[in-house]
């Protein structure tokens, strides 16, 4: 299907949570907005969200939550190393309510706030996730404010035209056809660049190999490339959210183990965790801020988690020890959690090693058989004394490893996003690289930075979604004002 007209007040790339919010919001204000989708299915990565970031919010204020502005914009900016921009943390901080409460009067419905591993309870979770905000809210309520959605419409290159304003090609992506619309204002909201494998080798540290992409598959990068091309500064690149162990099973879409209790209980728990050496590196409390522990698993060539009957069984009666967001809850008995790992062992899936001894299981796992035998004597031994003489682990944890049958589970290392891409001004302006705005284009969600360093911050969880949606609203705002001066 193509588009209606030539000629757009604005023109939206990618159609998650930062790419609905501005066109939301543009048409609202009276503008002709075209949103681009390049897959058959509007949402992105955005579908799979379960809540976003606000700190008082009136769900919070009803339960007594009372978190300040000034300590989150510390927290986040230590955190970054100061490499994110704290006047952008600032704006989105102080709209973080006003955003919870636009999205409710839209009619996004909520099932409560809470935390997430160690963090504060910012995190507001939507009834439907994010697919349901996105298809059963704000996708009507663009379409019926006249606002157009084309789907398998790929924006692959943007022009600066004489009169300022922007020449947007488009690939319809079923027949292959270009053609050109005409846009006073371009947002670029397209999602970042994790499936981008030659994007992630030259700009992460990140072994490809081992990172499994949990998104939609669409983050390729394509508003970066396009901005970078008109001389939009490069900035920010270089993170992942890493969110720790995850199991990859080359027969299946890596978003299906999301729900798993066996991908929860092999990559999520504070259990024992051991190298390509069959030895202990870390304390594996670290999965309690899924950032850092993504980080852990890449300090070593291999990771595998190893697990006894007795925790799996401890597990499936008591609950487990930490749990994958909303998918599986923390606490929540793990009561598939036997039938799946005797389904992945029946079916020989690669990541999975069952075995009657240490020593058997060791010699299915490639690890040194000594190595391994002394690592779980010693572990054993820790919790015998209550003390984790190696890394200082809480005793809770140390769950000792002596009932058969014994599992092996080889830790690849998940990824929701990348943040970051091009450097833009609180009013999410994209720069050049002189530190100039280039007018009329914005850049939001993930294709913008200033949000994060190195790493992601768990400890205040929802604040990428809550980020994507608050920027593509304040782009739209600031477009207006802009469409208004010119």
């Amino acid at each position: 299907m193509r588009n209606k007209k030539k000629d757009y007040d604005v023109v939206i790339v990618g159609s998650g949570a930062a790419g609905m919010a501005a066109g939301l919001t543009a048409v609202q204000d009276g503008h002709s907005a075209l949103l681009l989708e390049k897959g058959k299915t509007t949402g992105g990565s955005t579908n799979y969200t379960e809540g976003l970031f606000a700190i008082n919010s009136y769900l919070q204020q009803e339960k007594g939550i009372n978190i300040k502005a000034t300590d989150v914009l510390s927290e986040e900016v230590n955190y970054s190393k100061y490499k994110a921009d704290s006047r952008i943390w600032r704006d989105y901080i102080n709209s973080s309510a006003e955003n919870v409460q636009w999205l409710h009067d839209q009619g996004v419905e909520y099932e409560g706030v809470q935390a997430m591993g160690a963090g504060e309870a910012t995190w507001h979770i939507y009834k439907g996730m994010g697919f349901g905000v996105i298809h059963d809210v704000l996708q009507p309520k663009f379409e019926q404010n006249g606002g157009e959605v084309l789907t398998l419409a790929r924006a692959v290159n943007l022009a600066k035209k004489d009169n300022g304003e922007f020449e947007v090609t488009i690939r319809d992506n079923k027949t292959k056809e270009r053609y050109k619309v005409n846009a006073r204002a371009v947002v670029l909201a397209s999602g970042g660049y994790l499936n981008n494998s030659r994007l992630i080798k030259e700009a992460t540290s990140y072994d490809v190999n081992r990172l499994v992409p949990v998104s939609s598959g669409k983050g390729t990068g394509d508003g970066l490339e396009m901005a970078w091309h008109i001389g939009a500064q490069k900035n920010g690149l270089g993170m992942a959210m890493l969110f720790g162990g995850y199991l990859k099973d080359k027969d299946e879409p890596s978003y299906k183990m999301m729900p798993s209790q066996m991908n929860t209980a092999a990559g999520q728990q504070p259990l024992l965790w051991v190298n390509e050496n069959g030895e202990r590196f870390v304390n594996e409390e670290v999965v309690y801020n899924f950032s850092l522990a993504g980080n852990a698993l890449y300090t070593q060539a291999k990771v595998f988690s190893i697990l006894d009957q007795a925790v799996i069984d401890k597990m499936a009666n008591d609950g487990n020890f930490m749990g994958l967001g909303i998918y599986v809850r923390r606490g929540q008995k793990m009561d598939k959690l036997q039938a799946e790992l005797d389904q992945a062992v029946a079916a020989k899936k690669s990541f999975i090693y069952k075995a009657d001894t240490i020593v058997e299981l060791a010699m299915k796992m490639g690890v040194p058989v000594d190595n391994l035998q002394k690592t779980i004597a010693q572990y054993n031994e820790f919790a015998d004394k209550g003390t984790d003489e190696d890394f200082g682990k809480d005793p809770q944890y140390i769950q000792k490893v002596t009932t058969g049958p014994f599992y092996g589970f080889e830790l690849n290392v998940g990824a929701f996003c990348t943040m970051g891409g091009l450097k833009v001004t609180p009013a999410n302006e994209v720069l050049d690289t002189n530190y100039k705005p280039i007018k009329g284009l914005y850049a939001a969600g993930n294709d913008a930075s200033g949000l994060v360093g190195d790493t992601y911050g768990p400890n205040m969880p929802g604040t990428c979604v809550g980020y994507a949606f608050y920027s593509g609203r304040n782009a739209a705002h600031h477009i207006n004002d802009y469409l208004k001066q010119k």
